[in-house]
């Protein structure tokens, strides 16, 4: 027993150094950030205001470097996030915001399934939309190097919102990355296409006025095209060669017409009806993160509107669920 007593308490000797080194460097970082955000254009007495309280969050780091929902199947990452609850959920509210939601679809032409679908996976129709401090979460995020300028821009950004007062920083509780609201946009995307809807001078990404016309807003200024396709489920012939299964999110490349893949496809009867000029790709999303997964199955066919998903978050998982949520939407609304 006294063995294992001081086993702990060794290790909690050397934890807690640890982090009263990283606290120690933060503060250090934050001194030197402080002389960045000056230089552009933000004023002292906002940067006081908003940073004097953020500090170091190791779980965001933790966070950052391992997420569970990345090493999930395909088949287990869409059913979650397409369910039958979730279909119940959705449908309950956009009952009670039908005129607002009827509304957006018809000023941006943007359908209000992909509306709903996109709030039911981000945040499960604002019910959760994350209580991490954002402010906080982009400084350990800037401070640390993995990808430090990324969340350095994201988090400027953000310091010049609130110094215009379009944001209010109290309110800037999110996800552990930074993003906000009902629909989690990032600093950037909000500088970039938030709108403040019902003309109250403020941007609430927390209201449901502003939040679905800004996603409404963001989507059809990245290309959105209403009632065309996302994707579809194929199965592929043995002897496609391996050049044409895109992997990763980041870019999907080897584009062909629809009618190119025809002899690869086994079911292209299925998908017959289409357009054969549509430029596709084809993704194999499980190849490269699920081990020993088949390199044929599951595979998908992905048009435009899929790459716009894409744009929204950079994970072939999501854009599936995301498609496949609002596919569900089409047949419950």
């Amino acid at each position: 027993m006294k063995k294992i007593n001081i086993f702990f308490l060794i290790t909690f000797f050397l934890f807690s150094n640890g982090l009263a080194d990283e606290n120690s460097e933060f503060k250090e970082w934050k001194n030197s950030f402080k002389k960045i955000a000056l230089a552009n254009d933000i004023s002292e007495k906002t940067f006081d205001l908003v940073m004097s309280d953020t500090r170091f969050l190791p779980n965001v780091i933790k966070y950052d470097r391992y997420q569970p929902e990345f090493y999930e199947d395909t088949k287990t990452y869409i059913s979650k996030r397409s369910s039958s609850k979730k279909i119940k959920s959705g449908n309950k509210f956009y009952l009670g915001n039908k005129k607002l939601i009827n509304s957006i679809e018809d000023k941006f032409d943007i359908e209000k399934e992909l509306l709903l679908s996109l709030m039911g996976i981000e945040t499960n129709f604002g019910t959760y939309v994350g209580k991490m401090d954002i402010l906080s979460s982009l400084a350990t995020l800037s401070y640390d190097k993995r990808r430090s300028e990324f969340f350095t821009n994201e988090l400027l950004i953000l310091l010049k919102l609130i110094d215009q007062n379009q944001i209010d920083y109290k309110s800037l509780y999110g996800s552990w990355a930074g993003a906000f609201g009902y629909f989690q946009f990032m600093p950037s995307t909000i500088k970039n296409h938030a709108i403040d809807f019902n003309k109250d001078n403020y941007i609430d990404l927390k209201n449901s006025e502003d939040a679905y016309a800004s996603a409404a807003n963001y989507l059809k200024k990245i290309g959105w095209k209403k009632n065309s396709p996302c994707f579809y489920r194929i199965n592929l012939k043995n002897d496609i060669p391996q050049k044409y299964l895109n992997v990763s999110a980041k870019k999907l490349s080897n584009k062909k017409k629809l009618k190119f893949f025809k002899k690869y496809i086994e079911n292209f009867d299925e998908i017959e009806f289409l357009d054969k000029d549509f430029k596709v790709a084809i993704i194999t999303p499980d190849k490269d993160i699920i081990p020993g997964a088949d390199t044929l199955n599951p595979a998908y066919i992905v048009f435009d509107n899929y790459e716009i998903i894409l744009q929204w978050n950079r994970s072939l998982r999501f854009a599936l669920a995301v498609c496949t949520l609002k596919n569900r939407f089409e047949n419950e609304l």
